[in-house]
């Protein structure tokens, strides 16, 4: 909701449905710390990928890029989702390489598809969760639910998008805060993604791969070509300008709702040029292009935070 990051006034109109969400949220929370809400505790250490504000803030690479760093150290790790945007006639569901986006959500299979580590999805993540234990993985990633606090947790991670910030600061629905900004004052680390941050957060920059075929054959577009750009992502203007800089010159943007894929109408006017788009929309493409391509990306981590996380995974060991 763009409003949220222009400081429209009428959205004080809001302010009630915040205050009782934030009142809400609160009791919840208060019923976890009391114990009178029990959080269930996986037989292995879980570190929660999260955020505070509604819609994309670069999550999902962070977690492969998590999951990737995790196999260096020698651990197995799985991944657990919510599962955004599917829908499958069962849960917990066990990703396979047969599993549509439609049933799984777009993140979920990117994820899969990339790292190859085990993914299971869920609306209980501590179903998910135990699935995932059950499968032989070490270490599980919960990506996204730092809200969700049913499960317990052992490390947590808040992605922050480094431009947009936190909008107007206040609760849904007046604004994109799924919890105040004082709870990052308890997390294990702030991931600031592609923005200036403020102290004591850790920089990630995504770093553009090498564009891969989705309905292509042959050489990909160079930087020159004029091409068509279509996202589906929380901040479609972010990808925009990646392409830009990579040297494409944009004819027609496309800018897709979070998670939603293209309709053979939308694609009707793109056919002339080369069409980019990111590897989120490439896991639920429909075909009706038969010159498309993806732009993968890759976190960037600095040492800083390589080293802080190793000293918290020897904390827990060391605990074990």
């Amino acid at each position: 909701m763009q409003a949220w990051y222009r400081g429209a006034t009428w959205l004080w109109l809001l302010w009630p449905f915040s205050l009782l969400f934030g009142l809400v949220s609160a009791l919840r929370r208060r019923l976890f710390a009391l114990g009178i809400k029990r959080a269930w505790r996986a037989p292995v250490p879980v570190i929660v990928v999260g955020n505070l504000t509604v819609g994309g803030n670069g999550k999902t690479p962070m977690v492969i890029w998590l999951v990737e760093w995790l196999r260096k150290q020698g651990y197995n790790p799985g991944v657990i989702s919510r599962g955004y945007g599917g829908n499958s006639d069962h849960y917990p569901l066990v990703l396979s390489n047969t599993t549509r986006a439609e049933q799984a959500g777009d993140e979920p299979v990117l994820i899969f598809k990339r790292t190859g580590c085990p993914v299971v999805v869920g609306p209980k993540r501590a179903e998910a969760a135990a699935t995932l234990a059950g499968l032989g993985a070490d270490i599980i990633i919960s990506d996204d639910g730092l809200q969700h606090y049913a499960l317990a947790r052992d490390i947590e991670l808040v992605v922050v998008d480094g431009k947009r910030r936190f909008g107007n600061g206040r609760l849904l629905p007046m604004g994109p805060l799924r919890e105040g900004k004082w709870r990052l004052a308890s997390v294990d680390a702030v991931i600031n993604n592609g923005g200036p941050g403020d102290a004591g957060e850790y920089a990630m920059t995504l770093a553009p791969g090498e564009l891969q075929p989705v309905s292509a054959t042959g050489e990909p577009p160079a930087p020159g070509t004029r091409v068509h750009a279509m996202a589906g992502i929380g901040h479609p203007p972010r990808f925009f300008t990646t392409l830009n800089e990579q040297g494409f010159i944009l004819d027609k943007q496309l800018a897709l709702a979070d998670h939603k894929a293209v309709s053979p109408a939308q694609l009707a006017g793109l056919a002339d040029a080369p069409l980019l788009m990111t590897e989120k929309d490439a896991v639920k493409w429909p075909g009706g292009h038969d010159n498309g391509w993806y732009l993968p990306v890759n976190a960037c981590l600095p040492t800083e935070f390589e080293h802080m996380l190793s000293s918290r995974l020897k904390e827990l060991n060391h605990g074990d």
